[in-house]
């Protein structure tokens, strides 16, 4: 697929920001079309954020609603559409890191969450599960950055404190992110 210089531009993803076509690609879904619900992206760099790259870094923005990835070397960047939490009060910014990953991860209600739907109950892998295929743990307790079966929640306020992709993104980012990742939410 082709995309314009407005189409690049209107993304924040031009070549004056210094990123690259495949990078704007990497935001698109696997058939080469953009998602209706996707935000615009501010730019990111890790240096405004860290001192240095680490094992891998991750810039998860909230305001944008996007997730930044940087590998040790700074060769590959990539941009990820997310869905942020539904509100200040559920988002945690600062630094952490991942400190566990899980393919086909079972999902549990938080204490917080059970005040609130007490008849919420734990959900195994699969379609239902809000985790989606493939999950990351951080180092903060019940913060993750996952996948999402449902795809209406990406570009949107719409989680409990995580940092949701789609299911194909969280695939592609899940191996690039080795246990020690560092990780700044803002």
């Amino acid at each position: 697929m082709t995309f314009s210089r407005r189409t690049a531009l209107s993304l924040g993803l031009g070549a004056a920001a210094g990123l690259s076509l495949p990078a704007l690609v990497r935001a698109q879904d696997a058939g080469g079309n953009p998602r209706a619900n996707t935000s615009s992206f501010t730019m990111q760099d890790w240096r405004d954020h860290f001192p240095g790259l680490g094992k891998a870094t991750i810039v998860a923005d909230t305001v944008s609603r996007a997730l930044h990835y940087w590998n040790a070397d700074g060769s590959d960047y990539r941009v990820f559409p997310t869905s942020v939490p539904i509100s200040d009060e559920l988002t945690k910014r600062g630094y952490t890191e991942i400190v566990r990953k899980k393919e086909g991860p079972s999902w549990t209600p938080t204490p917080s969450q059970m005040e609130r739907y007490p008849d919420w109950k734990p959900i195994p892998p699969g379609p239902e599960n809000p985790l989606g295929t493939h999950a990351m743990y951080l180092s903060w307790p019940a913060y993750i950055i996952h996948g999402t079966h449902d795809t209406r929640k990406i570009g949107r306020r719409s989680s409990d404190g995580c940092i949701g992709l789609y299911n194909e993104m969280i695939a592609q980012l899940y191996p690039l992110c080795p246990i020690g990742t560092q990780v700044r939410v803002i």
